[in-house]
């Protein structure tokens, strides 16, 4: 009697897993296989317009994923509007007037929405645009898990408060990827995220005229386009090296003292990262593989799934 009173404790036990796996869903590559087969297809082909036209776009895409994860998990928020009684994410400090590439989003929802309404969020339409956009540009390509859901709402103080700023120091950049469950091995290659895109120079202007370990032609090189009072919207590439190539190149900056913000020279400043960034920067197939499996690790943060939040129809409203 005890042997089958153990067995029906295990299957109970067993049952009521099952069950809790099924309320709170799970993501999986093939979420949408049968409801919306040509989902892959549609994000591919308006990535693919987006960056012929602006390959910079690519870099956008990356970033706004990175933004919405790091707030309440990868549930879309970040993409919602302003109304009269609700203030999202899009005005905070990390994202006002420099998160972009709503238009791209919108662009593919649309077309999805005329393939399946109603089925695909946009929180997995974000996740597929930017593996589109890496991929695109020459980096890495994986398998995206699919089945999050879209947020009802979003933190704007969540915005200002749990994103790394480019003033950050080691100690820092650790500590908000752990509260994120990412380790320092994911931060220093997600970091990685910046051998593309572009920053504005009040992001950069103190490292490249008070900081002593910056090479000193890169310095001269920055501070043409970006002199010490004014000028603060005007752009350079992060990577000096292949800006617009998703390469290892930003180690290899970073390596020789040419990286554009603070936060990014601290992974190479006789820290716990050293040895890795050195990696990275002599191996490139290394760095495209931990790359690619860091970023499935920030898609699941905290999605939405099963009942909980909403499918869009509209990325930039509930509905």
């Amino acid at each position: 009697m005890a042997t089958f009173s153990c067995i029906n404790k295990f299957l109970a036990f067993l049952v009521l897993s099952l069950l809790a796996c099924s309320a709170h869903g799970q993501l999986t590559n093939n979420f949408y296989q049968k409801t919306c087969p040509k989902l892959e297809t549609i994000v591919r082909s308006v990535m693919t317009q987006a960056i012929a036209k602006e390959a910079r776009m690519g870099a956008s895409i990356l970033r706004l994923f990175f933004h919405d994860c790091f707030v309440n998990g990868c549930d879309a928020g970040i993409l919602l509007d302003d109304t009269p009684t609700f203030t999202g994410e899009k005005s905070a400090g990390p994202n006002a007037n420099s998160a972009r590439g709503f238009e791209v989003i919108d662009a593919i929802k649309a077309q999805v929405e005329a393939s399946c309404n109603a089925t695909v969020s946009c929180a997995d339409i974000l996740a597929l645009a930017t593996r589109d956009g890496v991929n695109l540009l020459g980096g890495p390509t994986w398998n995206v898990p699919l089945g999050r859901r879209d947020a009802r709402t979003a933190s704007l103080s969540g915005a200002n408060s749990n994103l790394p700023g480019p003033g950050s120091s080691l100690s820092t950049l650790i500590s908000m990827f752990s509260t994120q469950g990412l380790t320092a091995r994911d931060m220093t290659v997600l970091s990685g995220a910046h051998t593309i895109g572009q920053a504005r120079c009040q992001f950069f202007r103190n490292r490249i005229f008070n900081e002593n370990n910056i090479n000193a032609s890169f310095a001269g090189l920055r501070q043409q386009t970006c002199p010490q009072s004014g000028s603060d919207n005007t752009l350079a590439p992060i990577d000096v090296r292949s800006p617009n190539s998703f390469d290892n190149a930003y180690y290899v900056d970073l390596v020789n003292k040419q990286g554009l913000f603070h936060s990014d020279q601290e992974l190479f400043n006789g820290g716990s990262q050293d040895n890795l960034i050195t990696q990275y920067s002599t191996n490139a197939a290394l760095f495209a593989s931990d790359f690619a499996k860091a970023m499935v690790k920030l898609g699941n943060i905290k999605p939405l799934t099963g009942k909980n939040g909403e499918i869009r129809l509209n990325c930039k409203k509930v509905n």
